[in-house]
């Protein structure tokens, strides 16, 4: 039987529909969190084993994912909705400040932007355009979660749907990218997935309600 993460992976796979290995890009599978800058990041122990990658992960949902990725992909949908450039860009050169996230600026800018040149084609989309210009301007990054937030809008893909995905996808792409060096087989990959995302729906949940209450 499985599990209501495991629907809920499958669900985002369907709602992203040709978008969705742009939720994988952008996630770790693409170089975007290494498990050794990331663990030094975090202040967390090397992954040697099932149970250091476990702590690495709870470190990193607790750290980076809840507290930063996903509210920042919730602020870009916002402002990608009603057409705020100027919040967007604020909110781009705000997320440079941020220490936790410096081991990490390059590789999100190189993916965040080559993923926004994509959309160039959507001459009608102005904030599109104009977002595109400020990070050609280098007025603005590009971070991935940004650009993946604008095009959770852009194509009118559901909010809730789309930041799950998001949780999923990169938990489930450090989980699996660990997998052969720690010789781990599918089984114990797909309940340490099972495990930590169980309490993602809630969390999301939260990180909606008090947008909505703000």
């Amino acid at each position: 039987m499985k599990t209501h993460t495991q629907l809920a992976l499958r669900d985002a796979v369907e709602w992203l529909g040709d978008w969705h290995p742009l939720a994988e890009q952008l996630g770790s599978a693409d170089g975007l969190v290494t498990l050794a800058s990331a663990s030094a990041c975090l202040r967390a122990r090397p992954v040697r084993d099932v149970i250091s990658l476990r702590r690495f992960l709870e470190s990193y949902h607790s750290g980076i994912l809840l507290p930063y990725e996903l509210p920042a992909i919730q602020a870009a949908h916002s402002h990608a909705l009603g057409n705020e450039l100027r919040e967007l860009v604020f909110l781009d050169q705000q997320l440079g400040n941020e220490g936790l996230l410096k081991s990490f600026a390059e590789a999100s800018r190189r993916a965040g932007q080559a993923h926004l040149r994509k959309l160039r084609p959507l001459r009608d989309q102005r904030i599109v355009q104009r977002y595109l210009q400020a990070v050609e301007r280098k007025d603005a990054n590009g971070w991935h979660t940004l650009v993946y937030g604008l095009t959770l809008a852009v194509y009118s893909l559901p909010l809730r749907q789309g930041l799950l995905g998001y949780a999923h996808q990169t938990t489930r792409s450090l989980i699996y990218s660990s997998a052969r060096a720690l010789c781990l087989s599918e089984r114990p990959c797909r309940a340490l997935f099972d495990e930590l995302c169980d309490a993602l729906p809630a969390a999301i949940e939260e990180l909606l309600r008090r947008r909505e209450a703000a």
